[in-house]
């Protein structure tokens, strides 16, 4: 190994462990690990800018602008209370069916927002049922990955295999959307069962949570056609966007551009609501991860895995499956993804495999349903937490740990079985 060599995988250690310490906030350590890799010399800054996804970068904010303006509509609000009303106000139901609004908006949108916006509804809810909210906060916290899991603009780690793959929003809904499903239904099955003693009240309490009007919750209606309108262009752009050769950035960005011209919201109001530390912790981490691959660490890494896998591709996808399950769940699965994706790239290059799409599906299953499996493994996990914090409820790590890390194992292995029968 060369002095350069060493030099990026000592900063990317120190990186990646400091990230996992939570001493110092993720964004500042990993703008600190760039510019080190500046300073000695391991990448130039020219060659530190053209490692960074914009791809990645520009479709991140567009959806964030565009979520930002829209939540101002009240939608959310009146979709969680519109679907908890719809089943009756049976505590169970509206478990599965907060969940399940929670899951389809985070596949649309991305999870750490969805879970933002339901949240404070499912706590009005739960305090009129006179009934313990933690279930519905578990049940909507995993469900939000689950859901995120499906489409590209869902998750970070889909959003960042698509931009280096060329992978498309219809390729991942067409690979992933069945074997989510599947994992759907199962986890709800299981929280019905989970939860079944703390779900019950008295009928007069279910009575308080139909009498509320969710069209009460609609704040613009004006706004809310306008966004709706812009939301659906943008979707049909991401199902579209191959076919008229347009990066997924563009088409966020156009979205976001166009939602700002229509509603003629001040741009500083509305870029408020794109979380500026995510983008940076972005940045960061694309030039560590180019130092590796630069120097040849990730080669070096993916001859090792050679050596094991061979240029068997079904023991290939169950390892990464696998090991991307596991360190999700006790490190983010961002870093993680960012350091996966050159390796595969690398395996497929020095194996001669011509078709990587299954080593792809099962980096996304397993990044993204593997950080349901502690309190750590997603952001969305930790907001919920700080969430419920602030209300008076603590949801520890190994109280988080003891339910969702069974649950998540339950997923791989569903979605073990997806990709031998269907890519495998």
């Amino acid at each position: 190994m060369t002095t350069q060599a060493s030099i990026a995988t000592a900063i990317f250690l120190a990186v990646y462990a400091m990230i996992v310490a939570e001493k110092i906030h993720r964004t500042v350590v990993a703008l600190i690990g760039a510019v080190l890799v500046i300073l000695t010399g391991v990448l130039a800054q020219e060659a530190a800018i053209e490692v960074v996804d914009f791809n990645t970068i520009g479709l991140l904010i567009g959806m964030m602008v565009i979520v930002g303006i829209t939540r101002h509509t009240g939608i959310f609000e009146f979709l969680a209370i519109w679907s908890a009303k719809l089943v009756k106000g049976d505590p169970a139901w509206i478990m599965v069916s907060l969940a399940t609004v929670t899951a389809v908006l985070s596949a649309l949108l991305d999870n750490v927002t969805t879970v933002l916006l339901i949240v404070p509804v499912t706590f009005s809810i739960a305090e009129r049922l006179r009934i313990s909210p933690l279930p519905f906060l578990m049940a909507e916290v995993l469900a939000s990955n689950i859901g995120g899991t499906a489409t590209l603009i869902g998750d970070p780690p889909n959003i960042m295999i698509g931009s280096a793959t060329g992978l498309g929003f219809m390729d991942f809904v067409i690979a992933l959307t069945p074997a989510i499903i599947v994992i759907h239904i199962l986890t709800m099955a299981w929280f019905r069962i989970l939860y079944k003693q703390s779900l019950r009240c008295d009928p007069q309490w279910q009575a308080a949570v139909l009498a509320m009007d969710e069209r009460e919750q609609i704040k613009d209606a004006v706004l809310l056609k306008k966004c709706l309108v812009i939301i659906g262009l943008t979707i049909l752009g991401f199902v579209l966007h191959q076919a008229l050769h347009l990066e997924s950035a563009t088409v966020a960005i156009a979205g976001a551009a166009l939602l700002l011209l229509l509603t003629r919201m001040e741009p500083d109001h509305a870029f408020e609501a794109v979380e500026w530390g995510v983008i940076f912790f972005f940045v960061g981490l694309f030039v560590i991860v180019g130092a590796l691959e630069h120097t040849g660490v990730i080669e070096m890494v993916a001859k090792a895995a050679l050596s094991v896998t061979g240029s068997n591709v079904p023991l290939a996808g169950s390892l990464i499956l696998w090991l991307s399950a596991i360190a999700s769940a006790f490190v983010d699965n961002i870093p993680f993804t960012a350091t996966m994706i050159p390796l595969i790239q690398d395996m497929g290059r020095l194996g001669g495999i011509t078709d990587l799409n299954p080593l792809w599906w099962s980096l996304s299953l397993g990044a993204c349903l593997g950080g349901n499996g502690t309190l750590i493994g997603a952001s969305a996990n930790i907001v919920v937490a700080s969430m419920a914090e602030k209300r008076g409820l603590s949801i520890g790590f190994l109280s988080f740990t003891k339910i969702a890390f069974p649950m998540m194992i339950m997923s791989i292995i569903v979605s073990h079985i997806y990709l031998w029968l269907r890519f495998f």
